[in-house]
């Protein structure tokens, strides 16, 4: 489930605030989702998995905790991370 380096390397340019910046809160928050769509679709298929299960949670809940944290500190990245991704708040 987890992403490739081409594929991290993708987002880290794509959200990347400044030349070598490579964990900014919206960084986090785009590969955090990028793992939480491949989760998702790895559970589709695979109803049991429990350690799964147990891993999307504990994603999702990181994810809403840096989203937390983005807001508090700067609403304007909040928003714009939001419309990117494609997330609902």
């Amino acid at each position: 489930m987890a992403l490739t380096k081409d594929e991290k390397a993708k987002l880290i340019t794509k959200f990347s605030q400044a030349k070598g910046d490579t964990g900014s809160p919206e960084i986090q928050v785009a590969i955090i989702s990028a793992e939480v769509d491949k989760l998702q679709s790895h559970l589709g298929d695979n109803k049991h998995d429990s350690p799964a299960k147990r891993g999307l949670l504990a994603k999702i809940a990181k994810r809403r905790r840096l989203l937390r944290y983005l807001s508090l500190h700067s609403a304007e990245r909040y928003q714009k991370i939001i419309k990117e991704l494609g997330l609902k708040k």
